[in-house]
C-alpha cells in the first residue's frame, strides 16, 4: 500500500459534501442565480480535486494508492480507512465529472427549493466517493446506504406525479436488500479477530459453506443496486419519476455500487464461492442481456426504454466478472464507465425534450431533426454508442466481455453477442420514430434547437464517448494491474 502524504481521497469525498451543506445553510430560492453559481463552482473545485488522483497515480504500483487510515470508533476498532486502486480510481473521477454535468443540467430547469436540490447532489457526489474510496467493512457500509438518503429525496420532491411511490419502492428494495449484507460485515468482523478492515477480510481462509452464505449475503444487496434480473423492477419507476438530473445520477453512477461491490467484496473475499456459483450469475445476467432488451423493444416511454436498456448493459457488467478471464473483467469495468457517459447523455436528452414539450412519449415525437439539428445529431450520437457502434465509447466495453466470453464458452459469447443486435434493434428504432422523417405535430414545429448550455454539457459527454471509443488504453492501462492481483487472488485461493 502506497500511504498518502496529502489526504486528496478525503479532500474529494468532503468537498463535494461541504459545498453541498454550505449551500443547503446559505442558498435562498429568492436569489436562485447565486445559489446555481455556488453550485457549480463546488462542483467544479470538486471535480478539480480529483485530478491528482490519476495524473499521479502509478499504473505499475501493485495495491492501494493515496492510502489514509486514522482511529474512527476505537472500542470496536472501525477505522477511518481510504485507499483506491486501478479499479476504482476512474469512478472517483466519472462521479466528480457527471456531478459538474447534472449542476449545468438543473440551471434553468430547477426553479423552486434550487439550493436543497443542488445540495442533494453534492452531498450524494460525496457519499458515492466514499463507497468507491472506503477499505474500512463499516465504512463501506455506511456510506453505501447513505448514498440513498439524497436520492430519495431528490425523487421524491422533485420527480414526477408519481414520485412518492417511487421513492419509497427505490428506497425499500435497496435498503431490504443490504440488511444482509449488514450480517456479512458483523460475521466478517467477528471471524477476523475483530477487525473492519476489507483487505484483511480478503486473505480470510473461510470454508465453501460460510463463503456461500456471505455471497448471498452480499448478493443481495449488490443485485438490487446493479439491479440484475428479477430485482430490476424498482429502476424503471424510479428513472419515470426521477427529474433529469436524477436519473442521470442513477444510471452513470449509483448502479455503478452494486457492480464495484462484487469487485471490492464478493469475488476476493468469497473467491470459492464466486467460482462455484459463478454459473447461475451468468445465467441471470444473459437473462438481463437478451430478455430486457426485448423488453426495452416494446416501451413507448423513452425514459423506461433507457432504463431497461441500462439493465441489459449491466448484465454485460457481471457477465465479465464471473468468467475469470482479464479481458471479461476488464471489459466488463470499461462498460461501466462508459455507461456513465452514454446513459447520462441519454437521460439528459430526454430531459431536453421534456423540458419544451412535457411528454416523454414516443408517440408525441417524430421528425426533430427538421427543427432541432444540433439535438438530433447528438441524440444520433449516443443512441449509436448505446447499440455498441464502433468508435464509441459503448462499443469497448461489450467487444471485450463478449470475446472474454467466447473464451470462457463459446456459446455463452455468442449469446451475449445478441446483445449487440438488439441494442441495435431499440436504439435505432427509438431514433427513427422520435429524430427522423416528417414533423410529427405542431409542437414539434415549434421547438426550439439547443441552448448554449445545454450543447456544452451534450458536448463534453460527446467528446468523452468519442475518446473512450477511439482510445480506450488509459483506462484498461490503469486497470491492468489490479485486475490481474484479483484473478490471481481467485485463482489461488480456487487451487487450495
Amino acid at each position: 500500500m502506497m500511504q498518502s502524504t496529502f489526504p486528496l481521497l478525503s479532500l474529494a469525498i468532503w468537498c463535494p459534501i461541504a459545498f453541498g451543506l454550505f449551500v443547503l445553510a446559505f442558498g435562498r430560492d429568492e436569489n436562485p442565480g447565486l445559489v446555481r453559481a455556488m453550485s457549480l463552482i463546488g462542483s467544479i473545485i470538486s471535480f478539480l480535486v480529483t485530478l491528482p488522483l490519476i495524473s499521479q497515480f502509478d499504473k505499475a504500483a501493485h495495491g492501494m494508492q493515496f492510502v489514509e487510515k486514522a482511529a474512527w470508533i476505537d472500542r470496536f476498532n472501525v477505522n477511518y480507512f481510504l485507499g483506491i486502486d486501478g479499479i476504482s480510481v476512474w469512478f472517483v473521477l466519472l462521479t466528480a465529472f457527471i456531478t459538474v454535468i447534472v449542476v449545468i443540467a438543473g440551471w434553468e430547469v430547477i426553479e423552486k427549493r434550487v439550493a436543497q436540490y443542488m445540495g442533494a447532489f453534492l452531498i450524494l457526489s460525496g457519499l458515492m466517493i466514499g463507497v468507491f474510496c472506503a477499505l474500512d467493512g463499516l465504512l463501506f457500509y455506511v456510506f453505501f446506504e447513505a448514498t440513498l438518503i439524497p436520492m430519495f429525496i431528490i425523487i421524491g420532491v422533485w420527480g414526477g406525479a408519481n414520485r412518492v411511490y417511487a421513492a419509497v419502492k427505490f428506497f425499500l428494495y435497496t435498503l431490504l436488500g443490504s440488511l444482509l449484507t449488514l450480517v456479512a460485515i458483523l460475521y466478517l468482523y467477528f471471524k477476523s479477530g475483530g477487525s473492519f478492515d476489507i483487505l484483511t477480510w480478503h486473505k480470510l481462509p473461510l470454508p465453501l459453506d460460510a463463503q456461500v452464505l456471505i455471497f448471498f449475503a452480499f448478493l443481495m444487496a449488490f443485485a438490487v443496486k446493479v439491479p440484475m434480473w428479477p430485482v430490476h423492477t424498482w429502476l424503471p419507476d424510479a428513472h419515470v419519476e426521477a427529474p433529469t438530473g436524477g436519473s442521470v445520477v442513477l444510471a452513470a453512477i449509483m448502479l455503478k455500487l452494486g457492480a464495484y461491490g462484487f469487485l471490492r467484496l464478493s469475488l476476493p473475499i468469497a473467491p470459492d464461492a464466486s467460482h462455484s456459483l459463478s454459473g447461475f450469475i451468468i445465467t441471470l445476467s444473459l437473462i438481463a442481456v437478451i430478455y430486457i432488451g426485448l423488453v426495452a423493444l416494446v416501451q413507448v416511454d423513452m425514459k423506461k426504454l433507457v432504463a431497461y436498456s441500462s439493465i441489459a448493459h449491466m448484465g454485460f457488467v457481471t457477465l465479465g466478472f464471473f468468467m475469470f478471464n482479464d479481458m471479461a473483467v476488464q471489459g466488463g469495468i470499461v462498460q461501466m464507465i462508459s455507461h456513465g457517459f452514454v446513459s447520462g447523455a441519454m437521460f439528459l436528452c430526454i430531459g431536453v425534450l421534456y423540458d419544451r414539450m412535457h411528454s416523454r412519449q414516443i408517440a408525441d415525437y417524430g421528425g426533430v431533426i427538421n427543427t432541432m439539428p444540433r439535438f438530433a445529431a447528438f441524440f444520433v450520437l449516443f443512441s449509436l454508442a448505446n447499440c455498441g457502434l464502433p468508435a464509441t465509447s459503448g462499443f469497448v466495453g461489450e467487444f471485450m466481455v463478449i470475446l472474454g466470453a467466447v473464451k470462457f464458452n463459446f456459446w455463452i459469447g455468442m449469446l451475449a453477442a445478441t446483445a449487440l443486435i438488439f441494442g441495435a434493434a431499440y436504439s435505432l428504432w427509438l431514433v427513427k420514430r422520435v429524430v427522423f422523417g416528417d414533423v410529427g405535430n405542431k409542437h414539434v414545429a415549434e421547438l426550439q434547437d439547443l441552448s448554449g448550455r445545454e450543447f456544452f454539457m451534450l458536448g463534453l459527454l460527446a467528446i468523452a464517448v468519442i475518446a473512450m471509443g477511439l482510445y480506450p488504453a488509459p483506462f484498461t492501462d490503469v486497470m491492468q494491474i489490479s485486475v490481474d492481483d484479483l484473478l490471481k487472488h481467485v485463482a489461488i485461493s480456487k487451487v487450495n
